[in-house]
């Protein structure tokens, strides 16, 4: 049978129900008020001209004309409502089976629902109303699809979008904790309260809201992912204002408060005054030095605090509490002056000292001068560390400032004012130190804890031109050194290495005479010459024009050859030396340089020099033993050069290649 067919025989069924209906009411309007009991109990006579047979012929309904069949349809479709897809609408029960419910909408046909979705209404009984979803008004099957689930989500959000609308305040069900907050059950749709939403202070267990019911406030519907934010903490804030307002306005400084530690940090903890937040520093929590407020107290403590002081613009409270008890530095003991020894616990270690706590509130400052006699600072926990107890003496007390700096070298006597220090450390004798500190131009050397010398650059060697101490010594190394100079008012040593031998000067002179003959490498060249080695370790310069070979080409770097005396100077400790001299005859030897300082006589004796017929060949070892006598005459001279060498200590030695490119050169 087609859906024609079928449509067609159900409108034909539909339009005889009204017919039936229509007679009815017709009769019913026709019949006569007169009780049933008086009516006539004669029957009525059939109408004679009534067609029997042309009835019997007709189909059903067919006796009514297009404007009678539109007026019946009217009427019926009258009795129906109207109902719309994805629209929420009221539903009377009508019946009830385990497996479903039936609801009545006034649709030509009623609805099934699972009984499923009514568990959370045990009590629902037969003609209850409901609120239902129109999902389909007619299936494949033709049967009306509703749903109360999805009526509940959506009579939800319209609840929660009014909520949001009129600033309501809705209940919810805690349902579980999440990560950083609630998840919260309003009208059936799970909302996010966050943990900073809870509560005005921090809550740090979530757990014991959990299945517990809180009044909360929208604050945010995001729909494209169905999302709801609540905070119950704009509720709580509303009534801190009102409090808030109170108490700021009945703020003092200096007025006692009690308050609740909501939080701690590093800096200090922020207390509940009732609505109010307050600050207490570190530095305001004890007399005593901490470093973690957590070392004296603890959350959610109730303690008493003292207001310092306010800013009611920006609303900020400093608070203190080490202020409601007496200052330690007025129970510090009277006799305690300078002078007096102490003993406290160190408490804490800077670059530039260590703090030693007499009393919980009272420190003095050991500065590292005060650490020990040595003059090289150092760092402070070289010597001490937080917790060691020691005794200091007072050096500077200041009760009104409440300041005092200690020394603990003072428990020592000072190295400078012993007794011995003249005769231990006089003139010429001869120590061994440490030494402690490189500059341009010397070394510092510790003999012992306090008493610190200085050795020269100069004074470090008779024969190397040392530029930098630190070629001939490193810092922390022992050096043997002997006291050139002794200043006890001012401490001051003047020390000396290369005086604890005989100034090999004297020798050189005979050694290396004019017109001498040695063996020399070449150490290194520049534009105006080269340096030269010489025996004992001593250097020696030379110009470009006596490096010249008897095959014309020069001398290089790193040859060994013989090489001539042409200059000596024991003054300078400078030797000039001559490499072409050593195979040209003296008239076409090359010019001796000059000296600035020296005149007219110094060419003279060069040249004089020249003419002579024979080089020296003194032996070095001959040398050295013919004029031990002469050395030993030397010696006896120190003390009247003793002076000289002052000076000569303060000024360093021009290096060879300076001596060599400032000399002159003269044509030959």
């Amino acid at each position: 049978m087609s859906e024609e067919t079928k449509a067609n025989e159900a409108a034909e069924e539909v339009k005889a129900e009204a017919v039936v209906e229509v007679e009815e009411t017709v009769e019913a309007t026709a019949a006569p008020e007169t009780p049933a009991e008086e009516a006539p109990k004669a029957a009525v006579a059939p109408d004679e001209d009534f067609d029997w047979d042309a009835f019997d012929k007709k189909g059903f309904g067919e006796g009514y004309s297009n404007k009678e069949k539109e007026d019946l349809a009217k009427i019926y479709e009258e009795t129906l409502t109207t109902v719309e897809e994805k629209k929420v609408v009221h539903g009377t029960v009508v019946s009830m089976s385990d497996r479903d419910v039936v609801l009545n909408i006034g649709f030509k046909s009623d609805g099934l629902v699972s009984s499923s979705e009514f568990r959370d209404t045990p009590d629902l009984k037969v003609g209850d109303q409901v609120e239902v979803y129109i999902e389909e008004q007619e299936n494949s099957q033709g049967q009306l699809v509703l749903s109360r689930r999805k009526a509940k989500i959506v009579r939800a959000w319209e609840l929660i979008q009014s909520a949001l609308d009129d600033d309501n305040v809705i209940e919810g069900m805690v349902k579980r904790r999440t990560k950083g907050g609630l998840i919260v059950d309003v009208y059936g749709i799970e909302s996010f309260l966050p943990g900073s939403q809870i509560d005005v202070k921090p809550i740090r267990d979530f757990d014991v809201f959990v299945g517990k019911k809180m009044e909360v406030k929208v604050v945010k519907i995001n729909y494209s992912n169905d999302n709801v934010v609540v905070s119950h903490k704009v509720l709580i804030e509303k009534d801190l204002e009102k409090q808030k307002a109170q108490i700021l306005e009945n703020l003092e400084k200096g007025q006692v408060l009690e308050g609740v530690i909501k939080n701690m940090t590093n800096f200090g903890v922020f207390i509940d005054l009732g609505g109010v937040d307050g600050l207490l520093h570190i530095t305001d929590i004890s007399w005593g030095r901490i470093n973690d407020p957590a070392e004296v107290l603890n959350l959610d403590e109730k303690v008493n605090v003292v207001v310092l002081d306010f800013d009611d613009d920006k609303k900020r409270i400093s608070l203190g509490m080490k202020q409601l008890t007496e200052h330690p530095w007025d129970q510090l003991d009277s006799a305690i002056e300078v002078g007096s020894k102490v003993k406290g616990n160190i408490v804490n270690v800077a670059d530039y000292g260590a703090f030693l706590e007499l009393l919980p509130g009272v420190e003095g400052l050991i500065h590292v001068s005060e650490m020990s006699w040595s003059q090289h600072l150092r760092n402070p926990q070289d010597f001490i560390s937080v917790g060691d107890s020691l005794e200091a003496v007072v050096l500077t007390l200041d009760r009104e400032e409440r300041k005092m700096s200690l020394g603990i070298k003072q428990l020592t006597e000072d190295p400078w004012t012993k007794q011995d220090v003249l005769t231990k450390y006089g003139v010429g004798t001869n120590h061994s130190g440490i030494v402690r500190n490189l500059t341009n131009f010397g070394l510092f050397i510790e003999l012992e804890e306090g008493i610190d010398g200085l050795v020269h650059v100069s004074d470090l060697s008779w024969t190397k031109k040392i530029k930098h101490p630190s070629e001939f010594v490193k810092v922390g190394e022992e050096l043997e050194v002997q006291v050139l100079e002794l200043d006890i008012d001012n401490r001051r040593l003047a020390l000396g290495h290369k005086q604890l031998e005989e100034n090999p000067w004297d020798t050189f002179q005979s050694v290396f005479s004019l017109g001498s003959l040695h063996k020399c490498s070449v150490i290194s060249k520049n534009d105006k010459g080269a340096t030269l080695e010489l025996p004992y370790g001593l250097e020696g310069v030379t110009t470009n024009r006596h490096l010249k070979k008897e095959d014309g080409s020069n001398v290089e770097v790193g040859e060994t050859l013989d090489f001539v005396v042409i200059e000596f100077s024991k003054d300078d400790k400078r030797i000039v030396l001559s490499h072409t001299n050593t195979h040209t005859k003296p008239a076409e030897r090359p010019a001796a340089p000059k000296k600035k300082s020296s005149g007219g006589g110094q060419k003279s004796a060069v040249n004089k020099l020249n003419k002579e017929s024979e080089v020296s060949t003194l032996g070095d070892l001959d040398a050295l033993s013919a004029l031990k006598s002469q050395m030993e005459d030397n010696t006896k001279k120190a003390n009247e050069k003793r002076a000289a060498a002052k000076k000569e200590a303060e000024e360093a030695p021009a290096a060879p290649e300076a001596a060599a490119e400032d000399a002159p050169e003269e044509e030959a």
